[in-house]
């Protein structure tokens, strides 16, 4: 009996420092861009906007951030970051109508980051938003499931198609406080 209790135990702390361990990995994705760092930030921003299943959904983008920015004017030499923040009010309108999952508008709106690391590759990161909603109930559950699927729509990378330009934020009140080109959420 004593055996039994002891492997039960041991069992249980392998399976909590795995699960510790492996969460970073499962809450958030990083895969690596096969195009510089302003050519993947234009090829997102370019996929967003001009693919018609997004566009019928709603998404938008609705900023251009740069969070090292504060860093370096601190002094810091931080390797590049951009935050492409993107919205669809199709997705937010019921996670914002309810009172019990509202504290949800933190994630708003979707952030997909793309930076360099010391290897001098360039990297994208989202956040596994399939995951994440399914924490939440099946309100929030089903629109982060929706929201995975068309996360992958942000990330199609196609060699055959010319380079496009950077999306720029347009100048004027800002959406939502994103500092963005519309879209706001």
């Amino acid at each position: 009996m004593l055996k039994a209790l002891i492997g039960f135990v041991a069992g249980m702390l392998v399976v909590a420092v795995g699960g510790y361990l492996a969460m970073p990995h499962l809450m958030f994705n990083e895969v690596q861009s096969p195009f510089g760092f302003e050519e993947t930030i234009a090829r997102i921003q370019h996929n967003i906007e001009d693919n018609p299943v997004l566009k019928e959904k709603g998404w938008a983008l609705s900023g251009l951030r740069n969070p090292a920015k504060a860093v370096q004017a601190d002094g810091g030499n931080v390797l590049p970051v951009q935050m492409i923040e993107v919205c669809s009010t199709k997705y937010s309108k019921p996670i914002l109508r309810d009172d019990t999952v509202r504290f949800l508008s933190i994630l708003m709106p979707c952030k997909v980051s793309v930076y360099k690391k010391n290897d001098g590759k360039v990297y994208i990161g989202t956040m596994n938003a399939g995951l994440m909603g399914k924490m939440f109930g099946p309100l929030v559950g089903d629109v982060m499931g929706q929201v995975a699927e068309d996360q992958k729509l942000f990330l199609v990378m196609d060699p055959s198609k010319p380079a496009p330009e950077i999306i720029l934020p347009k100048a004027g009140p800002a959406a939502g406080g994103a500092g963005g080109a519309g879209g706001g959420c």
